[in-house]
C-alpha cells in the first residue's frame, strides 16, 4: 500500500463513508475531506467532520500504518496539534499528539479493484502506463484536463523566464534574445546556445546590428567555431578567415570569454539543422536597429509572426554547411516548422509573462490563442501519444501531452493525472469529479 494511493482515496471520496469509525469516538460523517496540502505539515487542511453529533473543523493527517505517527516524529511536533483525523490504512496502535490528546484514527475502507487498477498502470513498464486504454477515457475530461495541464506548462515557463528577467534586470529584449538563442539549438544544442547568449551580452550585438558580416563574427567567435581545430579544410577558407579576423579585435574590444568549440554537436542532425547554419540564421534574425520584443508585441497574427521569424542565412550558407566544406545548394531559410517551435517555446511564454507581469489580461490570452490556432508539434512523444489513442488537434494539447509525458507519465503518476485516475475507478461511482478532473 502507498501512502499517496490513500491521500488520492480521501480527496475525492473513494471510500466506504458508512465504515468510517474510530473505536472509541464512534461514526465518522464526513462533510469536507479539505484542501489537499503537498507541502510540508498535515496532508489536508481545513477538513470538516462530524463526530458523536458535534462538527469539528480541523487538519487530517494520512498514514499506511497508525505507527507512521511516531516514525514520522508527529508526536514531538506541535505544529500537528490542530489535526483532527488520523486516516490509516492499518491501525496498528493508538496515537497521541504533543499536548497529550488521543487522536481520533479510522481506516480508510474502499474497492480493492481501484488499488488493483492503480497497480495494473503504474506497474506498466511502457513510457505511457496507459497506453491502450486512454480510449476508454470521457472526451470531455481528455479536453478539460489537457487544457489545465498547457496551462501548468505556461505557468512553470512563466517561473523559468521570471528568473531570467531577475537576471537581465527585467530587459525584455534581453530576456527574448536568451530564450530565441536556447530554442534555436533545438533540444540537441540548447545548452551551448544557452551559454553563448549568457557570454554574449545582446547590448554588444546591438552596436553592430547594421553590419551582418560583424553580427556573424560575434557569434561564430564566442561560439567557439571559429577555432581552427574543428574545421581544418577552413584554413584557407576567405570568409572563414575574414570573421576570424573580425572577431579578434571584437573579442579584445568586449572582453569576450568564448564557449568551448567542442560542445556544439553535429552528429546525427540534418545539415540544415547543424549550429553553423542556425547561428547565421539567429544572426540575421538580430540584424536590426530595432529591438526584437518590440517587433514581437507589433505582430498581430500568426502569419506576421511567422514573418519575422522566417530569417535566411548569410550568403556564404547558401553553398555551406559547415566551414570549407563547399556543397551544391542548401536551404538557409528556417523552415516553418523550426519557426512555430520558437513561438511555441520562446514568444508565447514570454508574451504570458508579458501580460502577468503589467496585469493585462489581454496578452495572456493572446499567448493561449497563438498555441490554440498553431498546429500540434512532430516529435516522438506526441508520436505515441497518438499511437495509443490520443491525438492533439493544436499546439496547446501537443504541449499538455509534452507536460504529461515530463512530469507524470515518465515517474508514473496516475493519480496526479486525471486520464489516469479516470482509468483506475472504471466502473466505480465517482465522488467528486471536479478536483479529480481538472485540479493540475
Amino acid at each position: 500500500m502507498k501512502e499517496e494511493f490513500l491521500h488520492w482515496l480521501w480527496k475525492n471520496r473513494f471510500f466506504d463513508g458508512g465504515s468510517l469509525c474510530d473505536r472509541e469516538a464512534g461514526l465518522i460523517e464526513v462533510i469536507t475531506p479539505g484542501e489537499y496540502n503537498r507541502d510540508s505539515g498535515p496532508d489536508f487542511f481545513n477538513t470538516r467532520l462530524v463526530v458523536g453529533g458535534t462538527e469539528w473543523a480541523g487538519n487530517t493527517e494520512i498514514h499506511v500504518r497508525a505507527s507512521d505517527w511516531y516514525r514520522h516524529g508527529h508526536h514531538t511536533d506541535h505544529s500537528y496539534d490542530n489535526v483532527i483525523l488520523h486516516l490509516v490504512h492499518d491501525e496498528d496502535t493508538d496515537v497521541f499528539t504533543a499536548s497529550g490528546r488521543r487522536l481520533i484514527t479510522a481506516r480508510l475502507v474502499f474497492d480493492p479493484a481501484l488499488w488493483e487498477n492503480y497497480l495494473g498502470l503504474v506497474n506498466n513498464p511502457s513510457p505511457l502506463p496507459c497506453s491502450g486504454l486512454i480510449g476508454m477515457t470521457d472526451g470531455f475530461i481528455v479536453k478539460h484536463w489537457l487544457w489545465s495541464v498547457a496551462v501548468e506548462r505556461l505557468e512553470r515557463k512563466s517561473d523559468e523566464i521570471r528568473e531570467t528577467l531577475v537576471k537581465t534586470g527585467n530587459d525584455w529584449e534581453e530576456t527574448l534574445y536568451r530564450l530565441i538563442s536556447r530554442y534555436f539549438g533545438f533540444r540537441v544544442n540548447t545548452d551551448p546556445f544557452e551559454i553563448l547568449a549568457s557570454r554574449l551580452p545582446l547590448k554588444v550585438i546591438r552596436k553592430h546590428s547594421d553590419n551582418l558580416l560583424l553580427v556573424e563574427a560575434l557569434l561564430f567567435g564566442t561560439a567557439g567555431l571559429l577555432d581552427e581545430a574543428l574545421f581544418r579544410e577552413a584554413v584557407t577558407d576567405d570568409y572563414y578567415l575574414l570573421l576570424s579576423r573580425e572577431y579578434r579585435v571584437l573579442r579584445t574590444k568586449y572582453s569576450l570569454q568564448p564557449v568551448d568549440g567542442w560542445l556544439w554537436k553535429f552528429h546525427r542532425l540534418r545539415p540544415a539543422n547543424f549550429p553553423t547554419v542556425r547561428l547565421s540564421q539567429l544572426a540575421a534574425l538580430l540584424t536590426h536597429s530595432e529591438g526584437l520584443f518590440s517587433r514581437v508585441l507589433e505582430c498581430r497574427d500568426n502569419n506576421s509572426l511567422r514573418s519575422l521569424l522566417s530569417v535566411t542565412t548569410s550568403g556564404y550558407w547558401n553553398s555551406h554547411y559547415q566551414f570549407g566544406k563547399e556543397v551544391p545548394s542548401t536551404a538557409g531559410r528556417a523552415g516553418k516548422q523550426s519557426v512555430d517551435l520558437l513561438i511555441i517555446n520562446a514568444i508565447t511564454p514570454l508574451l504570458f509573462v508579458f501580460g502577468k507581469s503589467r496585469q493585462q489580461q489581454e496578452w495572456c490570452d493572446r499567448a493561449v490563442d497563438i498555441l490554440d490556432s498553431l498546429p500540434p508539434e512532430e516529435n516522438s512523444v506526441i508520436a505515441d501519444f497518438a499511437e495509443a489513442g490520443l491525438k492533439p488537434e493544436s499546439a496547446f494539447a501537443s504541449q499538455a501531452l509534452l507536460e504529461l509525458r515530463n512530469l507524470r507519465c515518465r515517474f508514473h503518476r496516475c493519480l496526479d493525472c486525471a486520464i489516469g485516475s479516470s482509468l483506475i475507478t472504471i466502473g466505480h461511482k465517482i465522488g467528486r469529479s471536479s478536483s479529480l478532473f481538472l485540479e493540475p
